[in-house]
């Protein structure tokens, strides 16, 4: 098996919490620290709280920024594919074909991205990014070892709103 299926149970997990972080990398810090003092790492789980998704918008987008966009874009998809097809030719003829997939991702990226901006109409006419955060994070310790990860993350004196 490739991944490990788990779960989280957040009326145990509050009994379990080791501590509170501001942000993700302050609860990274203090898990590696803990796995440094030899606290078993496999039984740490890092669990945000309070999650928002948040839009930042860069800017209008025009149909010509939509088709440059997708060239862009198409342009790795066709490299790809040309990298593919020039696998299994000789010689010069593989930067011809490497060359043949970008100008074609290129095309192909920019008429479907101008095709589906001028499908919207209008209704979504500018360009954004999203981004997923939690309002803070909790250091949980499995298997009843919240109480013993307390002690060497107090001594390192590591910023925390401290234990749910």
């Amino acid at each position: 098996m490739l991944y490990r299926r788990f779960t989280i149970n957040p009326v145990s997990a509050a009994g379990n919490t080791v501590a509170r972080f501001g942000d993700y990398h302050a609860a990274q810090r203090a898990a590696g620290g803990l796995s440094d003092d030899g606290f078993p790492a496999a039984q740490l789980d890092i669990i945000g709280s309070g999650i928002r998704l948040a839009g930042r918008v860069t800017g209008r987008l025009t149909r010509t920024r939509a088709s440059a966009a997708g060239a862009v874009s198409g342009i790795w998809a066709g490299l790809f594919i040309g990298i593919l097809f020039g696998l299994f030719t000789s010689g010069h003829t593989w930067l011809a074909v490497l060359a043949a997939g970008a100008r074609f991702g290129a095309l192909w990226g920019a008429v479907s991205r101008f095709a589906t901006h001028a499908a919207t109409g209008g209704q979504r006419d500018f360009s954004s990014f999203r981004r997923l955060s939690a309002a803070h994070y909790g250091l949980i310790a499995r298997g009843g070892g919240a109480e013993r990860a307390r002690g060497p993350l107090a001594q390192a004196r590591l910023p925390s709103a401290g234990p749910d």
